[in-house]
Protein backbone atom coordinates (compact mmCIF):
# COMPACT_ATOMS: atom_id res chain seq x y z
CA UNK A 1 0.00 0.00 0.00
CA UNK A 2 2.52 2.80 0.61
CA UNK A 3 4.32 1.81 -2.37
CA UNK A 4 1.49 2.51 -4.14
CA UNK A 5 0.67 5.67 -2.24
CA UNK A 6 4.12 6.58 -2.89
CA UNK A 7 3.18 6.30 -7.08
CA UNK A 8 -0.18 7.97 -6.78
CA UNK A 9 1.41 11.46 -5.02
CA UNK A 10 4.60 11.44 -7.38
CA UNK A 11 2.30 11.03 -10.62
CA UNK A 12 -0.12 13.55 -9.10
CA UNK A 13 3.19 15.90 -8.49
CA UNK A 14 3.85 15.08 -12.38
CA UNK A 15 0.76 16.04 -13.86
CA UNK A 16 0.58 19.52 -11.31
CA UNK A 17 4.17 20.81 -12.55
CA UNK A 18 3.24 20.12 -16.33
CA UNK A 19 4.08 24.09 -17.67
CA UNK A 20 1.76 24.20 -20.59
CA UNK A 21 -1.62 23.85 -18.24
CA UNK A 22 -0.10 26.72 -16.06
CA UNK A 23 0.99 29.44 -19.33
CA UNK A 24 -2.77 28.17 -21.03
CA UNK A 25 -5.14 29.05 -17.98
CA UNK A 26 -2.19 32.57 -16.74
CA UNK A 27 -2.81 33.50 -20.37
CA UNK A 28 -6.59 33.32 -20.05
CA UNK A 29 -6.62 34.99 -16.77
CA UNK A 30 -5.12 38.25 -18.17
CA UNK A 31 -7.85 38.03 -20.83
CA UNK A 32 -11.33 40.36 -20.18
CA UNK A 33 -13.46 37.33 -19.21
CA UNK A 34 -10.06 35.85 -17.14
CA UNK A 35 -12.15 34.69 -14.28
CA UNK A 36 -15.32 32.79 -16.69
CA UNK A 37 -12.75 31.09 -18.62
CA UNK A 38 -10.68 30.34 -15.60
CA UNK A 39 -13.35 28.78 -13.40
CA UNK A 40 -14.19 26.88 -16.76
CA UNK A 41 -10.79 25.63 -17.49
CA UNK A 42 -9.86 24.47 -13.74
CA UNK A 43 -13.54 22.83 -13.48
CA UNK A 44 -13.24 21.03 -16.51
CA UNK A 45 -9.37 19.81 -15.79
CA UNK A 46 -10.71 18.07 -12.48
CA UNK A 47 -13.36 16.52 -13.70
CA UNK A 48 -11.47 15.10 -16.51
CA UNK A 49 -8.98 14.18 -14.25
CA UNK A 50 -11.94 12.37 -11.89
CA UNK A 51 -13.61 10.91 -15.00
CA UNK A 52 -10.56 9.02 -16.27
CA UNK A 53 -9.83 8.05 -12.27
CA UNK A 54 -12.86 6.30 -11.96
CA UNK A 55 -12.83 5.29 -15.45
CA UNK A 56 -9.85 3.28 -14.27
CA UNK A 57 -11.62 2.26 -11.12
CA UNK A 58 -14.02 0.45 -12.73
CA UNK A 59 -11.62 -0.85 -15.25
CA UNK A 60 -9.49 -2.42 -12.53
CA UNK A 61 -12.03 -4.23 -10.55
CA UNK A 62 -10.18 -7.19 -9.76
CA UNK A 63 -6.83 -6.42 -9.62
CA UNK A 64 -6.24 -6.52 -6.01
CA UNK A 65 -5.64 -10.16 -4.89
CA UNK A 66 -4.56 -11.26 -1.70
CA UNK A 67 -2.90 -7.83 -0.96
CA UNK A 68 -0.66 -7.26 -3.68
CA UNK A 69 -1.41 -5.97 -7.12
CA UNK A 70 -2.74 -8.21 -9.90
CA UNK A 71 0.43 -8.89 -12.68
CA UNK A 72 -1.20 -7.53 -15.36
CA UNK A 73 -1.17 -4.11 -13.75
CA UNK A 74 2.33 -4.22 -13.36
CA UNK A 75 2.84 -4.76 -16.95
CA UNK A 76 0.94 -1.64 -17.50
CA UNK A 77 3.32 0.07 -15.06
CA UNK A 78 6.39 -1.48 -16.64
CA UNK A 79 4.47 -0.41 -20.05
CA UNK A 80 3.64 3.63 -19.08
CA UNK A 81 7.61 3.66 -17.75
CA UNK A 82 8.40 2.92 -21.49
CA UNK A 83 6.22 5.67 -22.79
CA UNK A 84 7.57 8.09 -20.31
CA UNK A 85 10.91 7.08 -21.90
CA UNK A 86 10.05 7.06 -25.43
CA UNK A 87 8.14 10.47 -24.70
CA UNK A 88 11.37 11.66 -23.41
CA UNK A 89 13.50 11.39 -26.29
CA UNK A 90 11.10 12.85 -28.34
CA UNK A 91 11.19 16.24 -26.08
CA UNK A 92 14.47 15.84 -26.33
CA UNK A 93 15.22 15.84 -29.88
CA UNK A 94 12.45 18.69 -30.52
CA UNK A 95 14.29 20.63 -27.63
CA UNK A 96 15.35 24.25 -28.66
CA UNK A 97 18.69 24.76 -29.40
CA UNK A 98 21.51 27.13 -27.67
CA UNK A 99 20.47 30.49 -28.82
CA UNK A 100 16.69 29.67 -29.46
CA UNK A 101 13.54 30.94 -28.40
CA UNK A 102 11.45 28.30 -27.32
CA UNK A 103 8.39 27.45 -29.02
CA UNK A 104 5.26 26.94 -27.58
CA UNK A 105 2.04 25.06 -29.08
CA UNK A 106 0.22 27.20 -32.02
CA UNK A 107 -3.05 27.26 -30.29
CA UNK A 108 -1.43 28.75 -27.49
CA UNK A 109 -1.30 32.00 -29.29
CA UNK A 110 -5.12 31.78 -29.53
CA UNK A 111 -6.30 31.19 -25.87
CA UNK A 112 -6.44 34.95 -25.21
CA UNK A 113 -9.70 35.00 -27.48
CA UNK A 114 -11.39 31.41 -26.23
CA UNK A 115 -14.62 31.64 -24.99
CA UNK A 116 -15.67 29.55 -21.70
CA UNK A 117 -17.02 26.75 -23.38
CA UNK A 118 -13.40 26.38 -25.82
CA UNK A 119 -11.13 26.66 -21.97
CA UNK A 120 -13.09 23.90 -20.35
CA UNK A 121 -12.17 21.88 -23.90
CA UNK A 122 -8.76 22.87 -23.82
CA UNK A 123 -8.24 21.69 -19.89
CA UNK A 124 -10.04 18.41 -21.08
CA UNK A 125 -7.40 17.79 -23.46
CA UNK A 126 -4.37 18.63 -21.76
CA UNK A 127 -5.52 16.64 -18.84
CA UNK A 128 -6.98 13.37 -20.34
CA UNK A 129 -6.17 13.32 -23.97
CA UNK A 130 -2.42 14.80 -23.28
CA UNK A 131 -0.52 11.28 -23.21
CA UNK A 132 2.03 11.90 -20.35
CA UNK A 133 -0.87 13.26 -17.85
CA UNK A 134 -3.06 10.20 -19.10
CA UNK A 135 -0.61 7.74 -18.25
CA UNK A 136 0.43 9.41 -15.44
CA UNK A 137 -3.18 9.42 -14.09
CA UNK A 138 -3.74 5.68 -15.10
CA UNK A 139 -0.48 4.59 -13.78
CA UNK A 140 -1.28 6.33 -10.37
CA UNK A 141 -4.95 4.76 -10.10
CA UNK A 142 -4.02 1.31 -11.77
CA UNK A 143 -1.83 1.10 -8.74
CA UNK A 144 -3.76 1.68 -5.82
CA UNK A 145 -7.11 -0.11 -7.36
CA UNK A 146 -4.18 -2.90 -7.35
CA UNK A 147 -2.88 -2.23 -3.81
CA UNK A 148 -6.61 -1.42 -2.06
CA UNK A 149 -9.76 -3.20 -2.32
CA UNK A 150 -11.96 -0.75 -0.34
CA UNK A 151 -14.18 1.39 -2.20
CA UNK A 152 -13.99 4.20 0.20
CA UNK A 153 -10.11 4.43 0.28
CA UNK A 154 -10.20 4.41 -3.12
CA UNK A 155 -12.26 7.12 -3.30
CA UNK A 156 -9.83 9.12 -0.80
CA UNK A 157 -7.48 8.34 -3.15
CA UNK A 158 -8.76 9.66 -5.86
CA UNK A 159 -9.76 13.18 -4.37
CA UNK A 160 -6.55 13.33 -3.01
CA UNK A 161 -4.69 12.27 -6.46
CA UNK A 162 -7.42 15.49 -8.36
CA UNK A 163 -6.52 18.05 -5.23
CA UNK A 164 -2.27 17.45 -5.75
CA UNK A 165 -2.65 17.17 -8.89
CA UNK A 166 -4.51 20.37 -9.61
CA UNK A 167 -2.41 22.46 -7.65
CA UNK A 168 -0.64 24.26 -10.23
CA UNK A 169 -3.93 25.25 -11.49
CA UNK A 170 -5.44 26.12 -8.55
CA UNK A 171 -3.02 27.96 -7.09
CA UNK A 172 -3.26 30.67 -10.24
CA UNK A 173 -6.56 31.10 -10.23
CA UNK A 174 -6.83 31.88 -6.60
CA UNK A 175 -4.11 34.45 -7.02
CA UNK A 176 -6.42 35.87 -9.89
CA UNK A 177 -9.45 36.00 -8.19
CA UNK A 178 -7.96 37.45 -4.71
CA UNK A 179 -4.39 38.29 -5.59
CA UNK A 180 -4.87 42.04 -6.81
CA UNK A 181 -2.31 43.73 -9.11
CA UNK A 182 0.41 41.72 -6.95
CA UNK A 183 -1.16 38.57 -7.93
CA UNK A 184 -1.56 39.65 -11.77
CA UNK A 185 2.27 40.37 -11.60
CA UNK A 186 3.55 36.82 -9.91
CA UNK A 187 1.30 35.18 -13.07
CA UNK A 188 3.05 36.97 -15.21
CA UNK A 189 6.22 36.41 -14.18
CA UNK A 190 5.51 32.62 -13.74
CA UNK A 191 4.29 32.51 -17.59
CA UNK A 192 7.64 34.12 -18.54
CA UNK A 193 9.62 31.33 -16.52
CA UNK A 194 7.81 28.83 -17.62
CA UNK A 195 7.61 29.48 -21.06
CA UNK A 196 11.69 29.72 -21.33
CA UNK A 197 12.01 26.25 -19.74
CA UNK A 198 8.75 24.46 -20.47
CA UNK A 199 11.65 21.99 -22.17
CA UNK A 200 13.62 20.74 -19.47
CA UNK A 201 10.47 20.56 -16.95
CA UNK A 202 8.94 18.46 -19.34
CA UNK A 203 12.41 16.41 -19.93
CA UNK A 204 13.11 16.25 -16.78
CA UNK A 205 9.88 15.12 -14.97
CA UNK A 206 9.42 12.08 -18.53
CA UNK A 207 12.60 10.83 -17.10
CA UNK A 208 11.92 10.46 -13.48
CA UNK A 209 8.61 9.00 -14.04
CA UNK A 210 10.19 6.48 -16.39
CA UNK A 211 12.65 5.46 -14.15
CA UNK A 212 10.04 5.02 -11.04
CA UNK A 213 7.54 3.46 -13.21
CA UNK A 214 10.27 0.78 -14.59
CA UNK A 215 12.29 0.13 -11.71
CA UNK A 216 9.10 0.14 -9.56
CA UNK A 217 7.30 -2.67 -11.99
CA UNK A 218 10.56 -4.79 -12.34
CA UNK A 219 11.12 -4.89 -8.45
CA UNK A 220 7.46 -5.95 -8.29
CA UNK A 221 7.63 -8.78 -11.00
CA UNK A 222 10.27 -10.26 -9.92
Amino acid sequence: MGSAIGQLLSAAVGVAISPLPMIALVVMLATPHGRANGIAFVTSWMATLTTVGVIMLVIGRGAHAGGKAATWTLWLTLALGVLFALLAVKQWRDRPRPGEAAELPAWMAKVDKFSPGRCAGLAAALSGANPANLALTVGAITAVDGAVSRVGVKAVALAVFVVVASVSVLVPLGLSLFGGSEGEVTLDSWKTWLSRHNSAIVIGLLVVMSAKFIIEAIVDLT
